[in-house]
């Protein structure tokens, strides 16, 4: 219900955004402060959060050892299919180009004078080594301070290590920081409920200031990222239930419940129970869903990874930074990190957004912009994670020969039992009105 009302309270947002963006231009541009204060808001939640999501995804499950072939395997996958969507996400970003002449040069220049107080806008990462370097904080204290991703990442990993190093001693260590973790969580819920008020600045501003013309390039946005995510579940996750015999369409119909309340809710948090107990019943042993389901929230988000990799070409295409494809390949390097530090609730790719332009010293004039259609985008993406993660677990059970068919064949047999049972209630029910 929570989210259900959040969503709606977004969706009116942006239809008030886009009315009082066309018929008062002028009082519109004033609203900008709302969206500003809000990525103020988001901003100040990226060093905490990631910090500590990141050392107990990495450190709570023990010591390296106790991982085993199941955690290496899960890895190995995950790091993988995470390459690919970033390779996809570049590709299609590259082909639609959907921040060229986005924004006219005008509303660029005022919307970086708000936004001088956030960052400066100077030119991207030039080389590997540049990057390799500027990963190594000297100070995590100044990269917190700085919301430096790359460098917060490196230093949670090295942390993490040495917790997983230490062993019993640091227990109390990681139970602090999962209890940080949670804190944060609701921290991020509240400064969701300001989303709607920085989303009408954000449309309604960008609206006042460009005109009802800017909705045409928004629509390209969100048919750049779906068509990318369609694409995405064709050449990776399809093919890969080919590669270990399982029907992806008998996947996606065990999945229809969470991934319709991922899809209306944006939130992979809220199918995560359902989804779990649905991938039991469909073969894949407890042990598998109960480690590889958890661990790929914070390593497999497949669609929001996918998203990071293509807003962050957007956002350097609206401000005229044109990425050659050696930067491109840095910045995926960049992200392969980055990302692995998105949690499964609303919008928290914007925060990781955020952090990453910073970190390439890209303008966050991007995520201003997308934060108007970010209800929309993190729909798509947040239903693609959700299916990503479920295919993992399949592939995972497959790898480890513990994948159980005959429960697979026994719930889609119930399934489809069920699904003839209600078209036949239906059936009953319409003759009876007759």
């Amino acid at each position: 219900m929570k989210h259900s009302k959040l969503t709606a309270l977004i969706f009116l947002a942006l239809i008030l955004g886009v009315i009082v963006g066309h018929f008062a231009p002028d009082f519109a541009v004033k609203m900008r402060p709302f969206a500003v204060i809000f990525l103020r808001m988001v901003k100040m939640i990226i060093a905490p959060l990631l910090f500590a999501t990141l050392v107990v995804g990495v450190a709570g499950h023990g010591d390296a050892k106790s991982l085993g072939k199941i955690g290496i395997k899960t890895i190995i996958y995950f790091e993988i299919v995470t390459t690919l969507a970033l390779i996809i996400g570049l590709t299609m970003a590259n082909i639609f180009k959907p921040g060229v002449g986005f924004v006219t040069g005008s509303s660029v220049h005022a919307i970086h004078m708000q936004e001088a107080g956030l960052m400066a806008a100077t030119q991207a990462h030039t080389s590997v080594s540049d990057m390799v370097i500027s990963i190594f904080p000297t100070s995590i204290v100044d990269a917190m301070a700085q919301g430096n991703l790359l460098q917060i990442v490196v230093f949670s990993i090295f942390f993490a290590l040495a917790i997983m190093a230490v062993g019993k001693t640091a227990k109390p260590v990681i139970d602090l920081l999962n209890s940080v973790s949670q804190i944060m969580f609701k921290f991020t819920e509240y400064v969701m409920y300001f989303a709607p008020l920085g989303i009408f600045g954000a449309i309604a501003s960008t609206i006042g200031a460009n005109g009802l013309s800017v909705l045409k390039s928004y629509f390209k946005v969100i048919g750049a990222l779906y068509v990318a995510l369609a694409v995405f579940v064709f050449l990776v996750l399809i093919i890969v239930c080919k590669i270990v015999k399982i029907s992806f369409r008998n996947l996606l119909k065990a999945l229809q419940e969470p991934a319709l309340l991922a899809f209306t809710t944006a939130s992979s948090e809220a199918a995560f129970p359902t989804a779990m107990e649905i991938m039991e019943r469909f073969g894949v042993p407890k042990n598998i869903v109960g480690f590889v389901m958890p661990t790929g929230y914070t390593f497999n988000l497949d669609g929001s990874t996918l998203y990071l990799a293509m807003a962050v070409i957007f956002s350097s295409q609206i401000v005229g930074i044109n990425l050659d494809l050696n930067q491109q390949i840095i910045i995926m390097l960049a992200l392969m990190l980055t990302s692995k530090g998105v949690a499964g609730v609303p919008r928290v790719s914007l925060i990781v957004l955020a952090g990453t332009l910073a970190s390439f010293n890209i303008p966050i004039l991007g995520v201003a912009i997308l934060l108007g259609i970010d209800q929309i985008l993190d729909m798509g993406r947040t239903t693609v994670n959700l299916i990503g993660n479920c295919v993992a677990t399949v592939v995972i059970a497959r790898w480890e020969n513990e994948f159980d068919y005959d429960k697979m064949h026994e719930f889609v047999k119930n399934s489809n039992e069920e699904i003839k049972g209600n078209d036949s209630d239906k059936t009953i029910g319409q003759i009876k009105e007759g």
